[in-house]
């Protein structure tokens, strides 16, 4: 369990921009599969808040959990790490 006080970070890449100050990040992470050994990608899709809508599609952004913002979105992002192209 994480300590109190705490906030969990993730990094992952946005997918889409389309709403107003909300971006919806994508974040990729390998498991291995019990009996047969290989590694499988899993994905997770979180809504995050972009205060000055800065992110664009493409870009590998650090996002952190926050009080609930809304029915789906309970993650803020902190920084943009790496622009798209």
């Amino acid at each position: 369990m994480a300590e109190r006080g705490r906030r969990r970070s993730l990094v992952g890449t946005v997918t889409s921009d389309k709403m107003n100050k909300t971006v919806v990040v994508e974040v990729m992470r390998q498991i291995r599969h019990p009996v047969y050994k290989k590694y499988l990608r899993r994905r997770k899709r979180y809504m995050a808040h972009d205060e000055a809508s800065s992110c664009g599609v493409g870009d590998t952004v650090e996002i952190t959990e926050s009080r609930p913002l809304s029915k789906n979105k309970h993650w803020a992002v902190r920084k943009v790490l790496k622009r798209a192209e």
